[in-house]
């Protein structure tokens, strides 16, 4: 089997940081390398040195025979190589065509002046969209596709400049399990045409299926390489954190059912008709999940709970009390928080440093006129980042460091870090562990448990069910705005779940919402 390209004994020093040392690594033509590690690890920052994002302090770059010292995007370009990102890189504003070719349109000449050949590049652009299975007019405006329509854009970009070495960050994480098997397939073609495929995912059951070598790396040092019908997922496990991971987060006999209700929903129902009638109670100590489709109602729910959505009808109860919720701010001030799914866009701002970030919060719980009154206490800032960073265990090296900086499960604790300085008493956990490795996983889980057993209301909406059933005392199903099942953790199954999600009370007859008054 070729080898497209080799990196020998990388080492990247940051300031303060070792991020990579003598880390070595090759990608081979028909091949899937799965790239592993927990966040923070080294992954990325390897493959932007590869992609020439990032100049190594020391070692070699071997692509096609060729040496290098380092390599520029323009190097790394021409060499080849392509990385689709987990935050995709696609431009809404142009057509599907233009995104394939930008920055290599092809050009006809008519007398001395060149200009853009629209024919030439709509019909290379129909071949190539046709390799990835995506069947849309090449003039169609980007903005108009949906989430993984534009992956299909951002592979066949790979292809149009054909490049032999594509790396994928993460490329799974905001999709369906029916369009992750999709994508799947479409990496099992690339790999068949003999493209080297770099695959950097932290969900073991996808790696076990598309990979053919895993290469682990855990704080920036080089744990091995190995064939993947070598290992086990536990073993892979075991190479990232260095243990093993409990894999249930309930306590064994816990029975909430005399426990005081200190959260509860009512009849709950949006102006969009997104979510009808749903009511749900929590218990002190229980986590409670929910599940469903994308766009069964879960996430929509929690948005009117937290006022960042209007609601028609329906009542909201903290500790016997009903509140008033018609904004996030009210939301704020009656302790309600709300851990969004979509970190970088709606969790933290990058540009700040974590300690301004989880003073946020406690300085709108304590202001006024809505928000713009209040006064700013250096100190306080300072007692409430260091509380958290401690209480969280958030790697760092100062709590002045940009959250941006930071690996995706210390951005996650961060966020969490601020609706606790805020003492926040109901959290809203909406896809917590999305794009997290599995240790920043396992202490994200005991961090909610941890939580739980304080007092605090622990909500939970997850699109994996593992995830629900190795964190949640109970689980409530939706279906088209609805909850259709609540299922306690001795009930709850993958296949009672499933169920419950694809059977509306519309087609199920009888309903089993009275369960909710449990």
């Amino acid at each position: 089997m070729q080898t497209l390209a080799q990196m020998k004994n990388i080492r990247k020093e940051f300031p303060g940081v070792t991020a990579l040392n003598g880390i070595s690594f090759d990608i081979r033509a028909g091949e899937v390398h799965v790239l592993l590690g927990e966040n923070g690890a080294g992954k990325s920052t390897l493959m932007k040195i590869l992609s020439g994002v990032h100049k190594p302090t020391s070692g070699e770059i071997i692509i096609n025979g060729k040496s290098f010292s380092r390599l520029t995007p323009q190097d790394s370009y021409k060499q080849g190589i392509s990385v689709i990102y987990q935050e995709l890189s696609v431009i809404n504003s142009l057509s599907i065509q233009e995104n394939l070719f930008i920055g290599h349109l092809p050009v006809k000449k008519i007398g001395p002046i060149k200009i853009v050949d629209y024919k030439t590049m709509n019909q290379q652009a129909k071949q190539i969209l046709q390799t990835v299975g995506l069947y849309r007019d090449p003039k169609t405006l980007v903005e108009a596709l949906s989430i993984p329509e534009k992956q299909q854009v951002e592979i066949a970009k790979a292809l149009a400049a054909q490049s032999s070495i594509i790396i994928m960050d993460e490329p799974t994480a905001s999709l369906t399990n029916a369009e992750v098997d999709y994508l799947l397939s479409i990496v099992k073609r690339l790999k068949k045409s003999g493209k080297g495929i770099v695959y950097i995912s932290h969900k073991l059951s996808e790696i076990m299926a598309i990979g053919d070598r895993v290469s682990v790396l855990k704080d920036g040092g080089f744990v091995g390489t190995k064939k993947i019908g070598e290992v086990t997922q536990d073993d892979l496990v075991t190479m990232m954190v260095g243990r093993q991971i409990a894999k249930n987060y309930q306590h064994e006999n816990a029975d909430f059912k005399n426990a005081p209700v200190i959260f509860e929903v009512k009849k709950l129902t949006r102006k969009d008709g997104k979510v009808r009638n749903v009511s749900f109670k929590l218990r002190k100590g229980e986590i409670l999940g929910f599940s469903g489709l994308v766009g069964a109602g879960r996430s929509e729910m929690m948005s009117s709970v937290f006022g960042a959505e209007p609601k028609e009808t329906g009542e909201i109860i903290i500790g016997g009390k009903t509140v008033n919720i018609n904004s996030p701010y009210t939301a704020i001030k009656n302790g309600i928080a709300m851990v969004t799914e979509n970190r970088r866009e709606s969790g933290f701002f990058g540009n700040f440093d974590i300690k301004k970030n989880i003073s946020l919060l406690p300085y709108i719980k304590t202001s006024s006129l809505g928000g713009i009154g209040g006064f700013l206490n250096k100190s306080a800032e300072e007692k409430w980042s260091e509380e958290q960073r401690k209480s969280l265990n958030i790697k760092c090296y100062s709590v002045n460091q940009l959250v941006s900086e930071l690996s995706g499960g210390n951005q996650q604790k961060a966020i969490l870090g601020k609706w606790l300085a805020a003492d926040s008493k109901i959290i809203i956990f909406d896809e917590p562990t999305k794009g997290i490795d599995v240790g920043s996983k396992s202490e994200i889980y005991t961090l909610m448990r941890r939580l739980a057993d304080e007092g605090k209301g622990v909500l939970v909406v997850s699109s994996e069910l593992t995830e629900l059933l190795a964190v949640c005392d109970t689980v409530a199903v939706f279906c088209e705005g609805e909850i259709t099942e609540i299922f306690s953790r001795n009930e709850a199954t993958e296949e009672k779940i499933i169920l419950a999600s694809t059977r509306s009370k519309k087609t199920k007859g009888a309903t089993q919402n009275d369960r909710n008054q449990k």
